[in-house]
Order: C-alpha cells, then structure tokens, then sequence
C-alpha cells in the first residue's frame, strides 16, 4: 500500500515534484551564475580549517593567498600577466592551479576562497564545475563563449574531468584561447592533469590535447580525510516510506519522488538545469532508493547529487543506503571518483536530513 492511502492523515500542505519540474534556463543566466553556489558563498581563506596532520593543506592555503593577491597586479609587457612571479620553480607556460586531491579535503571551499579573494569584480570572474562549463558552450557556442570568458581575470573550474574526446578537445581548445587571453585559470580534481580521461575512454589517443591542458596548471596537492565524515556518527540509515513521505508533507518547500520516477525524469532534463531543478527546496525526499541500474543513469544522479549539495538541500530516504546506489563494477570502472564523490555528498546531505524525521517524532 502506498503512504499517502495510509490510515493515520500526513499534515500539511502537499509536497512538490523534482518529476513536476521541467525547467529552462536562458544562456545569459548561465553566464550569471557562475560564482560560488551557496555552500561555499561565505566561505573564505580564513575558514579553512587545516588538518594539522596534514601540512600541504596548510601550504594550499599560503600558494592560493599569494595566487589571488598575484592577480591584481598589473599586467607584465605584452598584456599578460606575472603568475607566480615570487615563485620561480614553478613552470613558464603554467597559467593557473590544479588543487588535486581525495574527497572531501576542502579543494571547492579553497577554490571558491580563491575567487572571493581575487581582486576584481564579481563579473570579471566566473565559477563553475567542469560540466557547467561544458554545458556553457553548449548554450552559446564555442566563439561565443570565448568571447564572453575572455574578458574575465579569473576562471575557477570546480570537478575537472574529461569523460570522452569531445570533452578533451573542446577544453583544450577553449581553455588554450582563454589563456591566450590573459586569464587566469584554477581548477580542482581527484585527477592529476596528466592522467585526465585515463580509465573511461583511450586517451592515449588524445595524448597532446591533455597534456596541452596539463601545461596550463601547476598542480598543487591537498591530502587529506573527507572532512565530511571526520570525527562524525555514521550517516543515519535510511527511514521507512511512511516516515519519509510524512516528513515531506510536514516540511514546507519539500519535493517528494518515488526515487525510479526521478531517475527517469533526469534523462528527460539536460544536466545544465539540474541546478534550476531544485530551485527553492527546503529538502528532497525520495522513496524506494534503490540500485542505479546503469552508467548513464548513475552519471546524471551523480551532477544532481553535486547541485543538492552546493545548494545545501537535505535528502531524506527510504529504501537502500546510498553507498548502495552503484554497483562495484562501476566503483571500480573509469568514473569510479565521480561514484565516491557523490556517495560523499549524498551521505552528508543525507545527515542533515535527519532531523527533519526528528522534527516529527
């Protein structure tokens, strides 16, 4: 029987729909939003907490400060400018950073830091994930989205992954005319630069398109433990259908999904909406979670899982454990990081959910 036909009435106004929505965005609002999402729009250099047991998060800290300092100085002759100029060791051609490193070390909270830092207006400098970027082309084209970044001091790149040539290719090329331009690039990954596309597509094939991007960056190592679940319980088991459907009714601004419906809907809705998506919820509650049942599917849950997080929205549960959600042939596979990311973030928003049941008694 399902929930809502229960004999015991759920208070409160009726939940909204993830499967409901079918929004659409405008170019020019992609360009508009690429700053910080809200997770990470008040943090700063200052509220980085450095592992004490790990001294290359404390040295992160010190090269990203003398990095976004470096960019408001003046232009060097020629019209470009001095990157790294108090840093000799680091390589010529190096036009920016690549913070590598686990989950969860704090590479987003450093890279939005730097942003906050830099020394120009917010519309000089643009924030995105590597998927927003590509997503970004898409809606304005290549010249045109060369035009419309190169006029930026700073573009961040949040999750660089390269998940088939096409994407190889087209940020070579794009990132290659931003540099040419003067911007300065910074960017994050589980990957170094060199071994971008290893293990999901043959990129010895590629081979100078990556390292021709691998050349932009000087790579700056954080380690680390997912500081999401440092010192923390355990992420709560997931709840029983009935709780989970009374907590959405209960909570204003939720959405309520059976979890197969919204995998189904997300196939229908182009990644580059999935932050449009989820736009004024309070929390997303999904019933019946259960095992993605194939890579495309697991790939678009993984772009939704990193939206509900930069946007701080709960997810409350019933069904299995979310490091459940994919099968060991895809935590071993080529996009493995992407699966443990989102099993990272999912398990964390699915701590702050906890009290919404809590709430409810």
């Amino acid at each position: 029987m399902s929930t809502s036909s229960a004999s015991t009435p759920i208070a409160g106004a009726k939940p909204l729909s993830l499967c409901a929505r079918e929004p659409r965005v405008p170019p020019e609002r992609l360009v508009a939003e690429m700053v910080p999402p809200p997770r990470f729009d008040s943090v700063r250099f200052g509220t980085y907490v450095p592992d004490p047991a790990q001294p290359s998060q404390t040295e992160a800290v010190s090269v990203l400060s003398a990095f976004a300092a470096s960019l408001g100085e003046a232009p060097a002759a020629g019209g470009r400018r001095k990157w790294f100029a108090r840093k000799p060791q680091a390589p010529a051609a190096a036009r920016g950073v690549y913070l590598d490193g686990g989950y969860g070390v704090g590479k987003t909270h450093l890279l939005a830091s730097l942003w906050h830092a830099t020394p120009a207006e917010p519309r000089a400098k643009a924030f995105g994930t590597f998927v927003e970027l590509t997503n970004l082309v898409g809606a304005l084209g290549f010249q045109e989205t060369v035009r419309t970044l190169s006029g930026h001091r700073l573009l961040c790149i949040d999750e660089f992954e390269l998940d088939d040539p096409g994407d190889t290719v087209l940020v070579s090329s794009l990132l290659g005319r931003l540099v040419e331009a003067g911007v300065a690039l910074a960017a994050t990954s589980n990957t170094l630069p060199g071994k971008l596309g290893e293990g999901r597509f043959a990129a010895a094939d590629f081979l100078r398109e990556i390292q021709g991007l691998s050349a932009h960056f000087r790579p700056l190592r954080i380690d680390g433990q997912d500081y999401r679940h440092r010192g923390l319980p355990e992420a709560p088991a997931p709840f029983s259908e009935e709780r989970v459907t009374r907590a959405a009714h209960a909570t204003p601004g939720a959405s309520l999904d059976a979890f197969p419906d919204l995998l189904g809907h997300l196939a229908r809705v182009h990644p580059s909406r999935y932050g449009a998506l989820t736009e004024g919820l309070s929390a997303v509650c999904l019933t019946g979670v259960g095992p993605v049942p194939d890579q495309s599917t697991a790939l678009r849950l993984v772009v939704l899982a990193d939206r509900l997080y930069d946007r701080e929205v709960p997810v409350l549960a019933s069904g299995l454990p979310f490091d459940r959600l994919f099968s060991e042939e895809m935590l071993n596979g080529g996009y493995r990081k992407k699966y443990f990311r989102a099993i990272s973030r999912l398990t964390a928003l699915a701590r702050d959910a906890k009290a919404l049941v809590t709430e409810q008694g």
